[in-house]
Formats: C-alpha cells, sequence, structure tokens
C-alpha cells in the first residue's frame, strides 16, 4: 500500500485514500500512542498515576486559589466555585489545543529518524499526536467533572453538547498544526513562530477574564479569533449546564474545515519530499 496519495487524484478524492491508509496502519498508530505514554513515565515510581496526579494539582490549585484565597466575582454568578469553574472550562480546552498545536508544528522533524526507515502513511504522526493529546484531556476532564458532581453543579445531559466542541477544536487544530508542521519542515522558523504566537493568542481569548470587561472596540476585533466562540461554548456547558448556541460555532466549524483542505493540498503537494528535506 502506497503511504502517500498520489499527485493526479483530485482533493475530493484525498480524504477518502487519506483515511483508508490510516485505517490500515490503525494498530500502529494505536501503538505507538501506548509506547509514548508508557515512555512519557518510564522509571518513575508512580508511572502512569503522574497522568492522574498532575491534572488532580492543577485543579485543586486553581480552585483553591481562586475560590477559596482570591474570591473573584463573576458577573451573574453567585456561587463560590463560579469563576474556578468559568477558568478551569476555558483552561482545558486551551490545553489541548496548545499541547496539540505545539506537537504538532515539529511532528515531521522530530520523527524524522523514523520517516526514514520505516514506509507509513505520515498522516499516522499527527493522528498519533491527536490521540495521546485527547487521552491526556479525557482523563482531566473526567477528574474536573468529578469536582463538579462533588460540589453539586455536574452540567448533566448538557455535557453531550462538548462532544461536538471539541471535534470542531480538534479539526481547526490538525488543520493548523498539519499546515505549520509541513512548513516547518523547510522553514524550521516555524516552530519558534508558533510558540511566540500562542503567548499572545492565550491574552486574546477569554480564559482568565469575561469578554464584557473589554471596550466594544476591542470585542469586535477578538470576534476574529476561532477559539473564542469553542471556549465559550465549553464555558456555558460546565459552568452553567447550558447548551451553546450552535450559530456561534458556525465561523470555527468553517475555518477548521478550510484549514484541514489547504492542509492535506500542501500535504499532497509537499509529502513526497519530506524525506528527502529531513
Amino acid at each position: 500500500m502506497s503511504s502517500q496519495p498520489q499527485s493526479g487524484l483530485s482533493l475530493l478524492a484525498v480524504p477518502g485514500l487519506l483515511i483508508r491508509e490510516l485505517w490500515a496502519y490503525r494498530g500502529f498508530i494505536w501503538a505507538s500512542v501506548q509506547r509514548e505514554w508508557r515512555a512519557r513515565y518510564l522509571g518513575s515510581q508512580l508511572g502512569l498515576g503522574w497522568a492522574i496526579i498532575h491534572p488532580f494539582a492543577l485543579i485543586l490549585l486553581y480552585t483553591l486559589v481562586f475560590a477559596r484565597l482570591m474570591h473573584p466575582a463573576l458577573v451573574g454568578h453567585s456561587g463560590p466555585f463560579a469563576y474556578s469553574i468559568y477558568l478551569c472550562a476555558g483552561l482545558l480546552t486551551w490545553n489541548l489545543f496548545s499541547e496539540l498545536l505545539g506537537r504538532s508544528v515539529g511532528i515531521f522533524i522530530s520523527n524524522a529518524a523514523l520517516l526514514k526507515k520505516l514506509s507509513f502513511p505520515k498522516l499516522s504522526l499527527p493522528m498519533i499526536a491527536v490521540l495521546s493529546s485527547l487521552l491526556h484531556y479525557a482523563i482531566t476532564l473526567g477528574l474536573f467533572l468529578g469536582f463538579l458532581l462533588l460540589i453539586g453543579q455536574f452540567p448533566g445531559w448538557a455535557l453531550l453538547a462538548a462532544v461536538p466542541v471539541v471535534l470542531t477544536l480538534i479539526m481547526l487544530t490538525l488543520g493548523l498544526g498539519l499546515l505549520a508542521g509541513l512548513i516547518n519542515v523547510f522553514y524550521r522558523d516555524v516552530e519558534q513562530l508558533v510558540t511566540l504566537v500562542l503567548q499572545f493568542w492565550f491574552w486574546l481569548t477569554p480564559i482568565v477574564y469575561v469578554q464584557t470587561i473589554l471596550p466594544d472596540w476591542l470585542r469586535a476585533l477578538l470576534a476574529l479569533n476561532p477559539l473564542q466562540p469553542i471556549i465559550q461554548a465549553m464555558q456555558s456547558i460546565l459552568l452553567d449546564g447550558q447548551l451553546p448556541n450552535p450559530l456561534n460555532l458556525v465561523y470555527p466549524v468553517a475555518l477548521a474545515l478550510c484549514l484541514l483542505a489547504l492542509g492535506l493540498r500542501v500535504y499532497q503537494r509537499l509529502g513526497p519530499e519530506l524525506v528527502d528535506e529531513l
């Protein structure tokens, strides 16, 4: 089986071919995710227990600091944990985005030796990053949901709406990460640029603040940020137990599809040259 889409195929045919190739290598992808997780905690006394301890400590820290020490107020919410839930909902979503994008931009370079030795679909590498990041996110979200259940603020059936929201985030990040990762093979400054952009991007997203405190002109400008409606949707689900307005997700979904299509087009053109450049 060829690991590269043929250059003569139309863009509409490429996704189907790539999906079939990735499915054929599903065993390799899942084994790589497991191997990566074992390697991350290899040699430590608690092993995979650290995958639970780290997010648990993070949630506990934000809860104690903001709910018990700083007592920040959140307009429209009188509960003692309102701001902590608002903050954690945004941070968990952001961490999934930043971790996956940060890994994707250097995914081909960091696996150069593997690409030179083995023949497999190169898109397996971004999929490994997606599954690994999702696994970490699922553990952290599960712990956070346990906290919400403990304090009596579990979102209920509204939690099901998180599935399409997270899927939108994954598509957006995968499209952007694939583009950045491919370009980074030929221009190594891209990885450093993405790291810098993420630092500014974080503060241009309503995570530690609410957008209502911003002037109208700045709110209109930040509306171009595709992460804003995604994170607000997660905050609405986890804080208020309400379904997000699906119309608010039209923009990030459309952008995600465009980025994925562009990423596949660039992959179709540059994929055969990756190994030689590496």
